[in-house]
């Protein structure tokens, strides 16, 4: 290995910043926080793959992401850990985009950011003075998965990238070799330069009894709390009998939840998640959010492969699809299909860690699903969401004053209760719900500044108080 790879963390931060600043001055820094975020995964999984964890990668992190905070940030039994825990990295959404606005565009942007991360992550390796096999294999998984976004998108083929293979120096083995999931080397108290013991780690489960409680927190939606305690005491009966030895009927978890927007679709999601892997029905309980532009990409087989890594973000959790009914109506040509059959064989073949829920309207959520067999025979729970009505709309904003700092006068309080009622009322298919009272809200506080900023001396009763006339546009004519 050339000696000009071994970096001082000093050093290893301005090479850094000189790689990331070539990239933002032709893709622009629009992406410097993902980017940040992804070398960071990368530089964990990287040194997952180094023989040990030691002191010069904990120096080099801290200087590398400290970013104007303090200074040593890490220690090495804490950075130990994190290595423990490292995902599996994957190309970042950005990195899509830019691939696809490279294509578009006749430019080679990605084929650059491509090499950077090349560039940086030999650096990274190199810092403890030693490239081993499994980290030169790391690196180059690494690139070949970001090339593989830049071939499907079309992006032209550019110079080679550095083949980190050319820099081993060592054949020893991972970290992660010598203490496999289940062992990970943790601290043995003294948080000092040696990385201790390997005592048991047990990945922690959500808190059954919090996830509840604030499930029944929730304003309203009573019909939907009875929906989701049945399930999950279906899930929590059904692993008791098979811890019996008894038959167990064959359950799918996968849903469909249909209503308005703003409605706590997402929140309950995220809820039902963390409940499922609180009873053992799923490993992780993590929620991924997306929508059809998280899916489907411009071009032939590209899609297949942004739904793929969507998925594997999602296993061991729940893969949550909002306005999934737009996936099927671009008709038979359309990229979305590719979507639903690249999801409909990942819900086969990871249906015991993996779960589904599909929402949207009412009306096309329906269509939806009965748009394609496989679709009908996987998603056979639905959950409805209904309208929040007068008092339950009000109950949501007093929330939102109280924890903003904001009151009502009594005036205000019958005004507030007053439009809700009416709002409900006259509601039609595109009612906001819950979006529509944040929405209030938000413009209340910007007409009271409007008024207050008036006031010589505004006392703290002043500033808090919400009146009446906060509550409605003034009326100019």
């Amino acid at each position: 290995m050339p000696t000009s790879w071994k970096r001082s963390p000093e050093e290893l931060h301005k090479v850094y910043i000189e790689n990331t600043e070539a990239f933002y001055r032709v893709a622009g820094r629009a992406c410097a926080r993902e980017l940040d975020a992804f070398m960071q995964s990368c530089a964990l999984g990287l040194w997952a793959r180094a023989g040990s964890v030691t002191q010069a990668q904990v120096d080099a992190i801290n200087e590398l992401y400290s970013k104007g905070r303090s200074r040593g940030t890490r220690l090495l039994w804490e950075l130990t850990g994190e290595v423990c825990s490292a995902k599996e990295v994957l190309p970042p959404m950005f990195f899509w985009s830019l691939a696809e606005r490279d294509a578009r565009e006749g430019r080679d942007y990605s084929r650059v950011f491509v090499r950077m991360v090349t560039n940086i992550l030999l650096h990274l390796a190199a810092v403890d003075d030693d490239v081993s096999y499994a980290e030169a294999e790391f690196i180059t998984d690494c690139a070949d998965r970001l090339s593989a976004v830049c071939d499907s998108s079309g992006v032209k083929p550019s110079k080679s990238a550095l083949n980190a293979k050319d820099f081993v120096t060592s054949g020893e083995p991972s970290f992660i070799d010598k203490h496999p999931a289940g062992s990970s080397a943790q601290a043995s108290g003294e948080r000092g330069a040696e990385a201790a013991g390997s005592e048991e780690k047990t990945e922690e489960k959500p808190d059954f009894d919090k996830l509840m409680a604030e499930l029944d927190s929730l304003i309203g939606l009573d019909s939907v709390k009875r929906e989701v305690r049945s399930l999950i005491n279906l899930v929590k009966v059904r692993k008791l009998r098979e811890e019996k030895g008894l038959p167990s009927a064959p359950m799918s978890l996968h849903m469909v939840f249909t209503g308005n927007p703003g409605t706590g679709k997402t929140t309950v999601a995220r809820l039902l998640a963390g409940l499922y892997a609180a009873v053992g029905a799923l490993k992780q309980g993590q929620l991924v959010e997306v929508d059809r532009s998280g899916l489907v990409a411009g071009y032939v087989g590209q899609t297949a492969l942004r739904t793929s890594e969507v998925i594997k973000k999602a296993i061991g959790g729940v893969l949550f699809i909002d306005e999934a009914y737009s996936l099927a109506s671009g008709g038979e040509n359309d990229f979305g299909r590719e979507a639903i059959e690249t999801l409909l064989k990942a819900m086969e073949d990871h249906r015991d860690e993996l779960v589904v829920i599909v929402a949207g309207y009412d009306g096309p959520m329906e269509a939806f699903i009965h748009s394609n067999p496989g679709l009908e025979s996987r998603f056979n729970k639905y959950i409805r969401f209904p309208d929040y009505n007068g008092p339950e709309l009000m109950a949501m904003f007093r929330l939102q004053c109280d924890k903003n700092g904001y009151t009502l006068t009594p005036e205000a309080e019958a005004e507030a209760q007053k439009l809700f009622d009416e709002l409900y009322e006259g509601r039609d298919e595109n009612f906001g719900n819950g979006r529509t009272v944040r929405n209030i809200f938000e413009d209340a506080v910007a007409r009271q500044a409007d008024r207050v900023a008036l006031m010589d001396d505004p006392s703290r009763e002043e500033l808090m108080a919400l009146l009446p006339e906060d509550l409605h546009e003034e009326d100019k004519t």
